[in-house]
């Protein structure tokens, strides 16, 4: 049990929570990342150039993130106000997990069908962690939320990876099954997706109590009152200055850190890096990253979440430099365990940073507010990449332009007075007017 304390796991409804990280991450692994990004441009829209495909493709996840952009600080602000976090979370899963299941159906030449549903799941699956974020902040106490928020990313590392593991296994016959077809094993290992995502989300439903509904009048959920309810949740955050602020600052440090994310394996596969390599980075950063998800809780607990948070973000920095750097299939394996080593941890305790200066009775509200900073982070970092290459022809130099991006995000992070940011959000008892 002392162990379980140290890693932010010693109660039932800590790890019924970190469950749904367990499942959720097996779809940000396989389809977000490692299969569909693969088989859409190989299969469903052979017929496409291998351009517009990848283009389309992009075009269907922007339409997603603007979808939970829009909806997703109205529907957390009624989720506050009917104490409905949960329910919330499940009709998002049940959309989630029904359309990857039907990725099933997508073949060559089913490009809208696949879009659609891939669409759909991405808004189920993003829409859903609103919800889930939410969550921590009534399941966990304030001394315990770094390590608890770490825990979730840990054991998303390891439910993710254990999946693509053995998805990747079934998909190259070294676990038979009877089945030569790829295309078919790989929509197969859609389902699995599915089913292993809507199993492990079942812990959190059964053990996570849902919080109590905050006082006043609810919003009536009319085009106007939502509206404004929108605009109330974007003034409100200015009485929330320190939260603001992270906010703000992980906006900045995230655009560079998801651009990394995005646009590595692009990056490497223009200097040759074989397929095989990049999925081998994908897969190790999934296990290297379980430690290092843990370890960023126990060091948050020796010096605070923000200095190991700057600690982080000044790493990535590092990273940038690597990735101009990079040379051969060694140097991008190189890549990615730096990356494992601070990716989880750095946006683990952002997460929590933030959960801890927002009022709790508010916090589906406000975490729905850091969902929409969270799409955001990506704009500009890839179009000051697309501009640097275009100015100087080179990947490489896109790459080390993001290192502005850690830069602002540093210094920003740096003037967070948390102890400030925590006591503004103790005073906190309701939902103003």
């Amino acid at each position: 049990m002392a162990l379980l304390e140290r890693l932010g796991l010693h109660r039932p409804e800590l790890r019924a929570w970190a469950s749904y990280d367990w499942g959720i991450s097996a779809f940000q692994v396989a389809i977000t990342t490692a299969l569909f990004p693969i088989y859409f441009p190989k299969v469903v829209a052979a017929d496409l150039p291998p351009a517009t495909a990848t283009a389309l493709l992009g075009l269907v996840n922007s339409a997603a993130m603007v979808v939970i952009a829009i909806l997703s600080p109205i529907l957390g602000t009624l989720a506050d106000e009917r104490a409905s976090k949960k329910p919330m979370l499940a009709t998002f899963l049940a959309i989630g997990v029904a359309s990857t299941a039907g990725l099933w159906f997508a073949g060559r030449g089913d490009i809208w069908l696949a879009s659609l549903l891939y669409g759909g799941a991405v808004v189920g699956a993003t829409g859903s962690f609103v919800f889930y974020e939410a969550l921590l902040t009534h399941v966990a106490r304030a001394d315990e939320i770094d390590r608890v928020s770490t825990a979730g990313y840990a054991i998303g590392y390891i439910g993710g990876g254990v999946l693509l593991v053995l998805q990747l296994a079934a998909i190259q016959g070294i676990i038979p099954l009877g089945i030569s077809d790829k295309g078919v094993l790989t929509r197969l290992a859609f389902v699995a997706t599915a089913v292993w995502w809507g199993l492990f989300s079942i812990p959190l439903f059964r053990g996570v109590t849902e919080p109590a509904a905050v006082p006043g009048t609810p919003t009536p959920i009319t085009p106007r009152a939502v509206v404004g309810r929108l605009v109330h949740t974007f003034k409100g955050l200015r009485s929330y200055p320190q939260a603001l602020l992270m906010l703000t600052a992980f906006l900045v440090y995230n655009d560079g850190i998801q651009t990394i994310i995005k646009l590595a394996a692009t990056v490497g596969s223009e200097i040759g890096i074989a397929e095989s390599t990049l999925i081998t980075a994908i897969v190790m950063v999934q296990f290297v990253g379980v430690p290092c998800a843990f370890a960023f809780g126990f060091l948050a607990g020796k010096i605070g979440a923000k200095r190991a948070t700057l600690l982080g973000v000044a790493t990535y920095a590092v990273i940038a430099v690597v990735g101009r750097n990079m040379q051969n299939g060694r140097d991008f394996l190189v890549l990615a365990g730096l990356v494992a080593l601070v990716q989880g941890g750095t946006q683990a305790l952002s997460r929590s940073l933030f959960a801890r200066m927002i009022p709790v009775a508010r916090s589906g509200e406000f975490f729905g507010l850091y969902s929409v900073f969270e799409k955001f982070a990506g704009i500009f970092g890839p179009l000051t990449f697309a501009v640097s290459v275009a100015l100087t022809g080179s990947s490489r130099n896109g790459v080390l332009a993001l290192i502005g991006f850690f830069f602002v995000g540093f210094l920003l992070l740096l003037r967070v007075d948390v102890a400030e940011g925590e006591r503004r959000a103790l005073q906190a008892v309701s939902i103003p007017g």
